[in-house]
């Protein structure tokens, strides 16, 4: 599956969705080498937006098994570098160096599904060459492999050799772990039920839309009450008399309603219809007979 990031930034919340690879995995470096370059662009222009994100709230959603390590950090840095509140959530299977970026998350922020499984494991890569060049890329491999561990331990607060350890079992695949044991790992911090996500997004789109109406029948911002904090405007105190401030401004705005003569039907002379005028001129043709 082919790297997707999607970034929804609006003032007050950004939401990023990671899917499929991390990055431009190792794997297609036989590619066509303009669908690489593209890719490699898209990338970058993605990491680069992550950074520029003014958001106070950040949100990401991961659903992915992995993919380039070093995408993944410079992913994991250019999070860890905002100044916003950051939630990594991930989803179903979460591999490899898609765990990297789910250690972005600010403190007790680390969520993942009760339904997903969480997969560390040694770095991997293909590769050909003389012995010296096998000799380096084994080096690479190994400083790596201690790169991913101390992230993984600066989050966790548990010393690195034991993840180090994790990642080295069944001959360097690792092993997937539940989320309870995630947490416990000090990998995540939260195991959340996806059916619960539902209802509390719809509370913040109702939330957002009564807000919405408020600006659209013209109360400003600056003459709601200050809301008590942690608490949304559904939540506010003396309701009635926010009812009766928007009463009030849309009487200033549009005024009374007021009816032309012509356009009152009870006004000035009735119109007939075309019976009840033949059916006048003929009394009165028949009373100038009599």
């Amino acid at each position: 599956m082919k790297s997707e990031i999607q970034i929804d930034n609006r003032a007050e919340a950004c939401h990023i969705d990671i899917e499929g690879s991390i990055g431009v995995p190792e794997a297609w470096q036989f590619d066509d080498p303009e669908e690489r370059v593209a890719t490699y662009e898209r990338f970058r222009d993605a990491v680069r937006r992550i950074a520029e994100i003014e958001a106070p709230e950040v949100v990401v959603n991961i659903r992915s098994t992995g993919g380039d390590v070093n995408d993944a950090l410079l992913i994991h840095d250019a999070l860890r570098s905002l100044n916003a509140r950051i939630t990594t959530r991930c989803y179903g299977y979460t591999a490899s160096a898609a765990t990297i970026i789910a250690q972005a998350a600010s403190e007790g922020c680390r969520e993942l599904s009760a339904n997903a499984l969480y997969l560390i494991h040694n770095a991997s890569c293909a590769t050909e060459g003389n012995a010296a060049e096998l000799a380096a890329k084994l080096d690479l491999l190994r400083q790596t492999d201690v790169r991913i561990a101390g992230v993984y331990a600066a989050r966790s607060g548990r010393p690195a050799a034991e993840f180090e350890a994790l990642m080295a079992e069944n001959n360097g695949d690792g092993r997937w772990l539940s989320p309870e044991e995630a947490v416990a790992a000090g990998l995540a911090d939260v195991v959340f039920d996806a059916a619960e996500r539902p209802a509390a997004l719809l509370a913040r789109n109702i939330a957002r839309g009564w807000e919405r109406l408020l600006a659209g029948i013209g109360i400003d911002r600056s003459r709601r009450e200050a809301l008590p904090a942690g608490r949304n405007v559904l939540h506010a105190e003396e309701p009635h008399h926010r009812s009766q401030i928007a009463a009030e401004e849309s009487r200033d705005r549009f005024g009374p309603t007021g009816t032309r003569p012509r356009e009152d039907p009870s006004f000035g002379e009735t119109i007939r219809s075309a019976n009840e005028r033949a059916y006048d001129e003929d009394a009165q043709l028949f009373r100038s007979k009599i």
